[in-house]
């Protein structure tokens, strides 16, 4: 019914990934807890078996994407297909580059939080010279425990804590009322998803679609004919959760940014794109590791256009990397630009240029 479906020009494998999230489990205490690293290493075994199981498959250049926090795990899966691949493992999987949008990469990336929060008109010049003295941008900060830095970070704290963390224009929605409205609608006859988040929308006006949307996949998810549509096996998943916290998971791996540098020698093709309103992984400081891999610009900065609108910017380097933005796009912005999106991925995956 979406028709700004990328599964329109693509066929997408969508992995509850790692293990213990979405309907994912493991037979063992062993099997269901993994490190990173162990767990990029059986998303790469898994797509591999897939491939034994649909070798009609295995023609289709084949690309590894994701977003947000998946910014981990894109670039090692891809390098782990790639290794394989060289190693002459079988079948061979025609790898040809990766996707990330609004990607989480090394630990620096949460101080361009600030210098975001400057540019957007969110905090004052003088908090934003008293923060920069102080406390630093970077790896090497000044004195992050002088009193200074403190106060400062305390009134930087004080004027963004009350923004919705996906999108600084959103309102910072309570659900309740969304969630009553849910249960009313859903304890009825069957209804049209859409219909109902249309109708809740109309309780929290300036609410975001995305915020109730969420609200109601856990009563979607949990629907046992809808658990049946999906082939889950009974009893092996309790209640399905968005995020789960109960996640027997070890993060070791804590920068990728040399996984993306050892991917660009190998001549892989990569899209790396951010909603240009999101402060959890700020495009600023996607911007920054994209420099650091310090290849030189083959198609400057520019808009990139949709129906005669400015959809948002765009920049493509020699290592074959096309880095975008979604002008007004959220932590996801495929949720928010959806149109915007299909077409940033339309042209991409066909090698036209945005």
């Amino acid at each position: 019914m979406n028709p700004n479906r990328w599964t329109k020009v693509a066929s997408v494998i969508f992995l509850d990934f790692p293990v213990g999230t979405g309907f994912s489990y493991g037979r063992t205490p062993f099997a269901s807890g993994s490190t990173d690293d162990q767990a990029c290493s059986q998303a790469a075994q898994f797509l591999r078996k897939w491939f034994v199981s649909h070798p009609e498959f295995l023609s289709n250049p084949f690309y590894v994407a994701g977003d947000s926090y998946a910014g981990m795990f894109i670039p090692v899966i891809t390098q782990i297909i790639s290794n394989g691949n060289q190693a002459g493992l079988k079948p061979a999987i025609n790898l040809k580059g990766y996707i990330a949008g609004n990607p989480a990469t090394f630990p620096a990336q949460l101080n361009f939080t600030i210098p975001f929060s400057h540019g957007m008109g969110l905090i004052s010049d003088e908090l934003f010279e008293s923060l920069r003295r102080s406390c630093g941008f970077d790896d090497q900060k000044p004195d992050p425990d002088s009193a200074e830095c403190s106060l400062s970070l305390e009134a930087f704290e004080q004027c963004t804590a009350g923004l919705n963390e996906h999108h600084i224009l959103w309102k910072n929605c309570d659900d309740g009322d969304a969630q009553r409205h849910l249960h009313r609608s859903l304890s009825g006859e069957k209804r049209a998803v859409t219909d109902i988040i249309g109708e809740t929308s109309l309780l929290e006006p300036g609410c975001p679609v995305d915020a109730i949307a969420l609200t109601l996949f856990k009563y979607w998810f949990n629907d046992m004919k809808v658990q049946e549509a999906l082939h889950i096996r009974k009893g092996t998943v309790g209640t399905w959760e968005r995020c789960s916290t109960d996640l027997s998971f070890e993060i070791l791996i804590s920068d990728v940014r040399p996984y993306h540098a050892n991917l660009s020698t190998r001549g892989y093709r990569s899209l790396i794109y951010s909603g240009d309103h999101d402060p959890q992984v700020p495009f600023l400081s996607t911007q920054a590791w994209i420099r650091d891999l310090n290849y030189s610009i083959i198609d400057d900065w520019r808009p990139w256009i949709l129906e005669g609108q400015y959809s948002g910017y765009t920049r493509t380097y020699s290592n074959k990397m096309t880095f975008a933005t979604l002008k007004g796009g959220s932590h996801t912005p495929t949720s928010n630009r959806p149109a915007e999106c299909y077409a940033m991925f339309e042209r991409w995956i066909s090698e036209k240029p945005l």
